[in-house]
């Protein structure tokens, strides 16, 4: 699987989750709106709205580790050489 495909199936997962937490049927069916049309695209529209929020918080994520991996990458690298410019001057680091 593609990174992109595991994103938006964890985004439509955690949003299934989401709608299955905010049924109706959890609270004995006290919060029906008079038109179950206006219902049906309520859930619909803030199902859609919700896949899309999770899966652009997921690709911050995805960001947010690439730049914390790379300032570590660049720091062991700038240790690593300040290391090795110390051995060849015969002092500790």
């Amino acid at each position: 699987m593609t990174q992109r495909t595991t994103d938006l199936a964890l985004s439509v997962l955690a949003c299934v989750a989401a709608l299955f937490l905010s049924w109706p049927f959890w609270r004995d069916f006290a919060y029906w709106p008079t038109s179950h049309m206006a219902w049906s695209i309520y859930f619909a529209g803030g199902f859609v709205l919700a896949v899309y929020v999770f899966y652009v918080f997921i690709g911050s994520l995805h960001i947010l580790f690439q730049h914390a991996a790379k300032e570590q990458a660049i720091a062991s690298a700038e240790s690593r050489g300040a290391g090795a410019a110390s051995a060849e001057r015969g002092t500790r680091p």
